[in-house]
């Protein structure tokens, strides 16, 4: 999990403290003066900081690699799972993090004398009072049913495992329904108007994850089409109509050079997608006959580099699918070491498995692994016939957690 060197580390995790958090507990004290600005500020910070350290202990019994970041008004627990984890897993992990932080407030408050269910106005010290909205209440606040809180999280993980399609769409309207109540409450009572804050930034959280999958879907529609646009290109032999800012891939562009008699238009053609660093607007060639990859293949030299991972990548695929296999895993990890991504160290780890050499295909899928979607990347092996021989394997198990 690549980050920032932390500020310290706690029972292992790594922990950074961006200076958010250090302006939010300035401005606690702004807002509320030294006599209970000071104590609340503090015990913001510890609960804060234990909230997290309960998910992230949560995760870690999972086997996920976990880390804490404090920023303004919130911390987050990141964890890269190294497997599928289950909807009970999600949740617990999840609820520990509040549960974590209700619990030591609780103990806390109850420590320093604090002994009220529910305090009346100037019952509590500055201590007590900062100890009991620090723990319960900010705590039992965290478990309301509402992106992107714990509650909301939990409850998502819950209806994942009943509709997993609807999941998402499911949490966004009971999100919008319950914040937008609860916002109207707020506007009709004038003692409530303060915290409307509080009910805008759940709303707010929702609404930009809503437009981000929406742009996330239309990607996948536009690269869909310019997929079967390319199959079709290859299976008809012409260059039909692509999507608006696509083009055929350089290896059917080249295809169609050598068709013509022009071997060397279509090597300077596949060289020149090699060299060029700009963003790719084409489709891989997955649809292509082997037999022609393999004659295109021929016409590039022995050692070659890409400016961009994903032509990299592109030609990986043609090396593995013609049988080139030393040839398909030395290019391959010598463009990882310039591009760093999953999939080429994936292909090296393919192209180790064709060869037979166990001990190198798992290091390489280690490395992958390390970077990679968990669930992704199990569903590219499994569709991988190269590890066909290591399925029984318990270190290609092993190898996938990373």
């Amino acid at each position: 999990m690549a980050s920032p060197t932390p500020a310290f580390r706690l029972l292992g995790f790594p922990v950074h403290v961006r200076p958010g958090f250090l302006l939010f507990a300035v401005l606690i004290v702004a807002i509320n003066g030294p006599q209970y600005g000071v104590p609340f500020a503090l015990m913001i910070a510890v609960l804060t900081l234990i909230h997290e350290l309960g998910h992230a202990l949560a995760a870690r019994r999972t086997g996920a690699e976990a880390e804490i970041a404090l920023d303004f008004m919130a911390g987050y627990a990141s964890f890269t799972p190294r497997r599928p984890l289950r909807p009970l897993e999600r949740i617990g992990i999840s609820l520990a993090g509040p549960a974590a932080q209700i619990v030591t407030g609780t103990l806390f408050y109850v420590a320093i004398g604090g002994r009220s269910v529910i305090p009346t106005h100037g019952e509590l010290t500055p201590l007590q009072a900062a100890a009991f909205w620090a723990g319960p209440v900010i705590g039992l606040l965290n478990l309301i049913p509402v992106l992107p809180l714990d509650g909301g999280n939990m409850l998502h993980a819950a209806l994942s495992a009943i509709a997993p399609s609807k999941a998402t769409r499911w949490m966004y309207a009971i999100t919008v329904a319950i914040t937008g109540a609860g916002l109207v409450w707020m506007i009709l009572d004038e003692r409530a108007r303060p915290y409307i804050v509080f009910v805008l930034l759940p709303l707010f959280a929702v609404f930009s994850s809503m437009g981000r999958d929406k742009q996330r879907a239309r990607q996948a529609v536009g690269q869909q089409a310019v997929a079967r646009a390319e199959a079709t290109a290859w299976a008809t032999g012409r260059a039909g109509e692509f999507p608006p800012g696509a083009r055929p891939s350089p290896w059917f562009r080249a295809w169609e050079e050598l068709q013509s008699g022009r071997p060397d238009m279509a090597r300077r053609l596949l060289l020149a997608d090699l060299a060029d660093p700009s963003p790719s607007n084409w489709w891989p060639p997955d649809a292509a006959p082997v037999g022609a990859l393999r004659d295109l293949a021929e016409l590039l030299p022995a050692e070659m580099t890409a400016a961009r991972s994903f032509s990299a990548y592109a030609l990986g695929e043609v090396l593995l699918r013609t049988g080139d296999t030393h040839r398909a895993g030395t290019f391959a990890a010598t463009a990882y070491g310039q591009h760093r991504t999953p999939l080429l160290a994936l292909q090296v780890a393919r192209a180790a498995a064709a060869l037979g050499d166990q001990p190198t295909s798992m290091a390489w899928l280690r490395t992958a692994a390390r970077g990679a979607d968990p669930v992704a990347l199990r569903q590219a092996v499994d569709r991988a016939p190269e590890f066909e021989w290591l399925r029984h394997d318990p270190a290609l198990a092993d190898a996938l957690t990373g």
